[in-house]
């Protein structure tokens, strides 16, 4: 798939800078650092998600009914 983006010249002049440097294909530059940047909101996502659970009440009873189950099975193995 091609897509048609503009950039800032700066960001241009370093993609071209960095392709030519380490014999780079630019859109495979493109390529890592839109995965590299998506991979950081997923994370983000979960932080978030995970600071939104510990301050609900009902998600953390449920943690820790669930936890004591967990221990119950390992205890009878």
């Amino acid at each position: 798939m091609n897509i048609t983006s503009s950039l800032p010249s700066e960001m241009i002049t370093r993609l071209n800078e960095y392709s030519r440097k380490y014999g780079i294909p630019k859109s495979r530059i493109l390529e890592l650092a839109l995965s590299a940047y998506f991979d950081k909101i997923k994370k983000a996502e979960y932080i978030r998600s995970f600071k939104a659970a510990a301050s609900d009440e009902e998600q953390y009873l449920l943690a820790e009914e669930g936890l004591e189950e967990y221990l119950k099975i390992l205890d009878k193995e």
